[in-house]
């Protein structure tokens, strides 16, 4: 598979990454691990973490929240909430997610957490949770702050976790709509919503220190990429940069299902055991990413053991399916016994021979 340091594309940004979200495969970066602010595609933890709260039943989308005075004060992107004033979850994270409104986000943060500091702790968390090794929150709307950072990989990281909730794409999918019974008019800031085919989102994000940023997902033929572009010089800039990435992926690359690959298990000989062999069960699922119009060419290998020592457990693992293309290795993936055999000793022979002369 060509690598993603073989390919230059023109691009004017600091950093970039394009992520197929299944696999979490990165087929293209640049820069993917320098520490950048990120604007307000920071919003894409504070949804991440709106939705797990929803998952959890901790709030849901028809609670209604108050607007703290801390909240109406935040500037920047907004929806102008006043102090007191009531809102559903639904309704703003309708505003974070379209409009990016950092007072909406605020107000999220509070409901969940109690305090926007709590709120930005849980993310911080999070984040180390999912390996984001180059994130650093202090807050949860994006807004410049001293050692506000992520990396372009981190930004994939976790826009691949919230694609997850497969509910935030009927947010970040919306190009027009409103709030306040149609006396506000929200329009999405991503702009690729309304003429990339099969663009689903995500976030977009804006400031002095940062520059013009976009995590942009896209799904073609059951593959959804993620292209990350941090530092773009303007607006225009960043989404021909995400259309680039994106173009590159979808030109380039395919999902095989795994399941189109045709591989049989046979049972294994057990030693001492009670029965003399195990039958196997192949666990193999999801997708392998290869270039596009390679599947026919992928290859397998079945690597299992001659024989097995009882005790054998069910679901225990006897051998492994090599995947492959070219040589590479694609993945591995587990051959397991379907049930257990008990090791074989001179009571329980003893039992059995008992209980078949009973029988007679």
């Amino acid at each position: 598979m060509a690598m993603a340091e073989e390919i230059q594309l023109d691009l004017d940004c600091k950093a970039c990454v394009l992520m197929e979200a299944e696999t979490g495969q990165v087929l293209y970066s640049v820069n993917e691990n320098e520490r950048l602010p990120e604007a307000s595609i920071t919003k894409v933890m504070t949804m991440l973490l709106v939705f797990e709260a929803i998952e959890k039943g901790t709030i849901s989308y028809t609670d209604v929240a108050v607007c703290s005075d801390y909240a109406a004060s935040m500037g920047g992107s907004q929806i102008w909430l006043e102090p007191g004033e009531e809102m559903s979850v639904y309704d703003l994270i309708k505003a974070a997610m379209v409009g990016s409104a950092n007072d909406a986000c605020v107000v999220l943060a509070e409901l969940i957490a109690g305090t926007h500091e709590t709120f930005v702790a849980m993310m911080n968390e999070r984040a180390q949770q999912l390996s984001m090794k180059q994130t650093a929150y202090k807050n949860c709307t994006g807004l410049d702050a001293d050692g506000h950072l992520t990396s372009a990989y981190d930004v994939a990281v976790v826009s691949r976790e919230l694609l997850k909730h497969e509910k935030v794409m009927e947010f970040s999918k919306i190009w027009m709509d409103s709030l306040r019974n149609g006396e506000m008019q929200l329009t999405n800031t991503n702009k690729l919503v309304r003429y990339y085919d099969g663009c689903t989102g995500l976030k977009t994000g804006t400031t002095s220190q940062a520059g013009c940023c976009v995590a942009a997902t896209a799904e073609r033929n059951g593959m959804t990429l993620i292209a990350v572009v941090m530092g773009a010089p303007n607006s225009k800039t960043r989404f021909s940069c995400a259309q680039k990435l994106l173009d590159y992926g979808f030109a380039g690359y395919e999902l095989v299902d795994l399941s189109s690959l045709s591989i049989e298990t046979s049972p294994i000989p057990v030693l001492c055991g009670m029965e003399k062999s195990v039958e196997t069960n192949l666990c193999m699922q999801g997708s392998v990413l290869v270039p596009k119009g390679r599947g026919a060419d992928i290859t397998t290998t079945v690597n299992v053991a001659k024989d097995v020592s009882a005790p054998v457990e069910m679901g225990q693992i006897v051998g492994t399916v090599s995947v492959m293309l070219d040589g590479k290795l694609l993945g591995d993936y587990n051959i397991t016994a379907t049930s257990s055999v008990e090791k074989i000793t001179f009571s329980k022979v003893f039992r059995m021979m008992v209980e078949q002369l009973l029988q007679n």
